[in-house]
């Protein structure tokens, strides 16, 4: 990243970190290569609203996300072709400044702010870089049929989705793609997220099998709230056919605990009526910026957590050649 927000000048020890920063990502991130690869990924950035327009937020300071920071997470955003991001909140400040620092080559769409209790007052979002993907005409919420809610057997979705996801088509060198993204409702324990890990699933199932849809490329990613890898609710996300690659499913995705299983990104292999996958899957990880980010200024791992995330992004590259 080389380029100054239009407001700003970054100061030469955050220049320093964050060229370091950039040969850490170019040893971790494969490049964009023209008319061979694409990169997804998808991100909670926790509390991604508001910041403190300083360079270095105090103690004191209210959110304590400010410039240094934004400009971090800009940096790692930067690498992909199109990021999911949750946790967008009703103040889009964050989000409006990390735009102007990306430049004009940048562009987002995302949902108005889910109300209520159990919304959080979040939205969702797709930021994507337009060299190298386009929007292809399709953005939708999901809204659940009145006769799907009247299920009353075990484990049915009983009301709409807490945070509704959203789904949003691009193409890429002819190849049309949707990319449909969510934040589970986490709950009081882990049977509450169970309705909405099988509704999703289920849609997707169907979506993905209609051959008269707008396309059946479909990719699902975000923060499903899974504790961990084999359990109910891993179980229930893949139950309609979803397929999570065994690199991505290596991967920590917590920065406080390894063990968690929250983030996905995932497609349908061609398993019982869902069609294949077109775009063709090479690799995928994270990004784990914790020791590369803030390093001078002693914060702790929860400090960290509400200036950059307390989620690691979660990548995946396909082939696009011909």
């Amino acid at each position: 990243m080389t380029h100054d927000s239009p407001s700003v000048k970054i100061p030469a020890d955050i220049a320093a970190e964050l060229a370091e920063l950039e040969i850490v990502l170019d040893q971790s991130i494969p490049a964009k290569s023209l008319d061979r690869n694409l990169l997804i990924a998808t991100w909670n950035i926790r509390a991604f609203g508001n910041i403190t327009e300083e360079w270095q937020s105090d103690k004191e300071d209210s959110p304590r996300r400010d410039f240094h920071s934004l400009y971090l997470i800009t940096a790692i955003v930067e690498r992909f072709d199109v990021i999911a991001i949750q946790e967008v909140k009703a103040n889009i400040a964050g989000l409006r400044e990390m735009m102007d620092i990306l430049g004009d080559d940048w562009s987002f769409i995302l949902t108005d702010v889910t109300e209520g209790d159990a919304g959080n007052g979040e939205r969702m979002a797709f930021v994507f870089d337009t060299r190298r993907v386009k929007l292809s005409g399709l953005a939708s919420e999901l809204v659940v049929p009145q006769e799907q809610l009247d299920n009353i057997s075990a484990g049915a979705l009983r009301k709409q989705f807490a945070r509704t996801p959203y789904a949003v088509s691009f193409k890429s060198k002819g190849e049309t793609f949707i990319l449909v993204t969510l934040h589970i409702l986490y709950g009081k324990s882990s049977g509450d997220r169970i309705p909405e890990l099988k509704a999703i699933a289920d849609w997707m199932a169907k979506w993905a099998s209609d051959v008269n849809g707008y396309s059946q490329n479909l990719i699902a990613l975000g923060d499903f709230n899974v504790d961990a890898r084999g359990d109910l609710l891993h179980e229930t996300f893949i139950s309609s056919g979803l397929y999570i690659p065994e690199d991505l499913a290596a991967v920590t995705r917590s920065i406080f605990n390894t063990s968690k299983f929250y983030d996905h990104i995932a497609w349908f292999k061609g398993r019982g009526k869902t069609p294949k996958l077109s775009l063709e899957y090479i690799k995928g990880g994270n990004f784990d910026f914790v020791p590369h980010v803030l390093k001078a200024r002693e914060l702790t791992t929860q400090q960290i957590s509400w200036m950059i995330s307390d989620h690691y992004p979660l990548w995946a590259e396909f082939s696009i050649r011909d």
